[in-house]
């Protein structure tokens, strides 16, 4: 009597694991994508009058939001949205005088302060699910579809764009490109910015695999998660170094 009491207990434990759907918020790092640092460089079209660099980071990590689907037969379905962010420096320089160089994007929650690598990607992903007698986890694998949002990178070739459209607009205008070095660095300084916060965001699609586990509380509607994904595809600055390995870690509700 005993022993179908406790099976039956392990049982009913095993089947709580498996919920119709649940919804869900995550921490997500991401250790692979990195920005290599520029050194100081002549932007083209100034003679060499201006030069300029920019920082690196090592990885990015930020936070996201998961809704998944359990009561399909033998597949899960599963959506995600992540935002995963890391600061840089940038300077523009005047022989040896830097001019650091400070953006505030507009649609994203950071106010004025040293350039963002902001990266977003949405996914709607389908997973093989396992069962694992007596325990109230779910792993799975699977993959799916990825749409990729990403900023651009405050770098030589982006400011010397900026220079063209300004010495192109002074051109048309007949108005005189500032004379002095320090000047010419200040406007363009100030138009590097005003040129960044309308910036828009890179789009691409792509791919990824992903392992995870599931776990969630017997009778409590409360579930627990952790994924892997690699990703695969998806545009990318030169400078990025897009290592496609986050993971993503994080609990919610489940019914």
């Amino acid at each position: 009597m005993k022993f179908k009491i406790i099976f039956t207990a392990a049982a009913l434990l095993a089947t709580q694991a498996f919920a119709i759907a649940g919804i869900g918020f995550h921490y997500t790092p991401n250790v692979g994508t990195t920005l290599k640092k520029a050194d100081k460089a002549p932007i083209e079209g100034t003679n060499d009058q201006l030069s300029m660099s920019h920082g690196d980071f090592d990885f990015i990590q930020g936070f996201g939001i998961k809704a998944w689907v359990d009561i399909l037969p033998f597949i899960d379905i599963e959506a995600t949205f992540n935002i995963q962010f890391a600061s840089y420096n940038a300077s523009l320089w005047n022989g040896d005088e830097e001019i650091p160089l400070h953006i505030e994007l507009s649609g994203v929650p950071f106010g004025k302060a040293t350039p963002k690598y902001i990266a977003m990607n949405g996914d709607i992903s389908v997973t093989k699910p396992f069962s694992i007698p007596l325990f109230p986890i779910r792993p799975y694998i699977g993959g799916g579809l990825t749409m990729h949002l990403n900023t651009f990178v405050l770098n030589n070739q982006f400011v010397a764009n900026v220079y063209k459209n300004v010495e192109e607009r002074a051109r048309n205008n007949g108005e005189p490109m500032p004379a002095n070095a320090n000047e010419l660095a200040k406007r363009l300084a100030s138009e590097v910015v005003d040129v960044a916060k309308e910036e828009g965001l890179n789009k691409s699609i792509g791919f990824h695999l992903l392992a995870g586990v599931r776990f969630k509380l017997p009778i409590i509607p409360i579930a627990a998660y952790a994924n892997m994904k690699c990703y695969f595809g998806g545009d990318y600055d030169n400078d990025i170094d897009a290592g496609h390995l986050a993971f993503e870690i994080g609990g919610g509700f489940a019914l």
